[in-house]
């Protein structure tokens, strides 16, 4: 016992005595068991164990009937023994060590010599057999611990990584079941939203990030995405955050399937997008103002053929009032001889209104209203209002429209800024060229759905080399132009879901063609 003190205080585990004899009790030996308290041995907790008790309560008597089962010690001395009947002679024995306790103690199994040889190695064979069976179970056992310790391992560092994969999104997402109650958000949608995960998980619609003012809108959202027909592109919405601002998010919503292959939810990804709506409605703006500084500079540049222009009928109607008031002194005057006169002087001064309502609607500042409209008669007016300029430089226009009328939804002013520009551009092309056909071509057709407008000029063309560059932005080939012109055409014919490109013509001179959606039937 003072043996195996220190080695039990030391290590930390069980420590067996050697065997002794106690007085009237048969041989015994002990368990020595450290007790630690907050880390510090303490004191040894002594079992002792008795050789005769081990063997009575531990060997089935049916086992007994058929072996002498002996404990004996490192010397061969019996310390204990069960047997059902006395042998008659020494049979067939075995031996195996008996650890714990160690300490030489070791347990003998003797055969009956009744028994049979048969017997003997029937009971070999079945000890072989279970032998290999619990080293066979031990290896099993200890291969499926090792494979259950690497797949938890493997499946704490897929959740780490998981999870600081999503602690790092900027993109919020949010898990809800098929009754819309929210199941999951990351960090990013709380960020987002101003509630954490605790105030957000297992709360049902109204969500308290929905806009008040726009409640019913995000319900039908809402029902729309749990019936499964939420828009596969995504959809915009406005959020509230918890601080009563109100901001945009681009939202994608996918099904949620489980590992069984059913459908559970919906997850979401929700894109802030407050900024990027922000630069939109600024580019949009400075898009409008750039159309209109283009369409006043288009006014300034044409301001003295307009001058000219309301002169005639400005002219026409002094000269008609001057010879009314003149027939009004004369002698038999008669009322009805100022009719004719008077109708001229209203239809003088009607063209003269209509001229500067057509140079007001050009030029005034307004949103795109995209209404039916005719493109025979748009061309039409944009023709008129550039013929003067026309031929002021000794320039030809030859409209070419189709009889059946074709119609597109969009603004008439807008689509008369491409015409006049696109014109304005091949009437100044041929007014540096000496000689030569001086015609700007405006034809109409119709192809596979569309309106095809061409405007074609006789100059002497583009290079090859820059027409690449015709659209860019700030890019001009005149010494004073802004290079905006068609860039800003492009993006007018654009809006209206349409195409503005450039053809060189085999025969010389440039073409310009745009095509537009034509307006489907009632």
């Amino acid at each position: 016992m003072v043996a195996s003190l220190p080695a039990g205080a030391f290590t930390g585990r069980v420590a067996w005595s050697p065997p002794y004899l106690v007085p009237g009790r048969g041989a015994a030996f002990e368990a020595h068991v450290p007790v630690y308290q907050d880390h510090a041995f303490v004191g040894m907790l002594v079992a002792v164990v008795s050789v005769d008790a081990v063997l009575t309560h531990h060997v089935p008597w049916w086992v007994a009937e058929k072996y002498k089962i002996e404990i004996v010690d490192s010397g061969g001395v019996v310390l204990g023994a069960k047997t059902g009947v006395e042998l008659a002679q020494p049979g067939t024995s075995h031996q195996v060590r008996l650890e714990p306790p160690g300490q030489g103690l070791a347990v003998v199994a003797t055969v009956y010599t009744a028994e049979g040889k048969l017997v003997r190695n029937v009971l070999a064979a079945a000890i072989f057999i279970l032998a290999l069976l619990a080293l066979s179970s031990l290896a099993l056992a200890r291969r499926h611990v090792r494979r259950r310790l690497a797949a938890e391992k493997a499946l704490g560092e897929e959740h780490a990584f998981r999870k600081a994969m999503e602690d790092s999104l900027t993109v919020g997402m949010r898990a809800r079941d098929l009754d819309g109650r929210v199941t999951y958000v990351n960090p990013a949608f709380c960020r987002m939203v101003g509630w954490q995960p605790e105030e957000l998980v297992g709360i049902v619609p109204p969500m308290p990030y929905w806009v008040p003012e726009l409640l019913d809108e995000t319900m039908r959202m809402h029902h729309k995405v749990l019936a499964g027909n939420a828009p596969r592109d995504g959809f915009e919405i406005q959020f509230r955050r918890r601080s009563g601002e109100v901001f945009w998010a681009l939202v994608y919503e996918a099904p949620l399937i489980d590992a069984t292959g059913h459908h559970t939810g919906w997850m979401a990804s929700v894109v802030d997008i407050t900024e990027r709506k922000a630069a939109e409605e600024l580019a949009h703006q400075q898009q409008e103002k750039l159309q209109r500084t283009s369409r006043l500079i288009t006014m300034g540049e044409m301001a003295s053929t307009l001058a000219h222009e309301l002169n005639q009928p400005l002219s026409a109607i002094a000269s008609y009032a001057t010879g009314c008031l003149n027939r009004l002194g004369a002698v038999g005057f008669s009322p009805e001889e100022l009719r004719p006169p008077l109708s001229k002087l209203v239809a003088q001064a009607q063209r003269a209104g209509q001229i500067i309502r057509r140079v007001h609607d050009f030029v005034r500042k307004s949103e795109p209203q995209l209404r039916r409209c005719s493109l025979q008669e748009l061309l039409t007016d944009s023709v008129a209002f550039i013929e003067l300029d026309a031929k002021k430089n000794g320039v030809g226009i030859a409209l070419d429209l189709p009889v059946g009328a074709l119609e597109v939804d969009g603004d008439k002013v807008l689509l008369e800024q491409v015409v006049m520009n696109l014109a304005r551009n091949g009437i100044e092309a041929m007014n540096q060229m000496k000689g030569g056909k001086r015609r700007l071509d405006v034809t109409l057709q119709e192809q596979d759905g569309q309106a095809l407008v061409r405007i074609r000029d006789f100059g002497s063309g583009i290079a090859a080399e820059i027409e690449a560059s015709l659209f860019q932005p700030f890019f001009t080939t005149k010494e004073e132009g802004m290079g905006m012109g068609l860039n800003i055409c492009r993006s007018i014919i654009e809006f209206h879901r349409g195409r503005l490109w450039f053809e060189p013509h085999p025969q010389g001179g440039s073409l310009f063609v745009f095509s537009l959606p034509l307006r489907s039937p009632a």
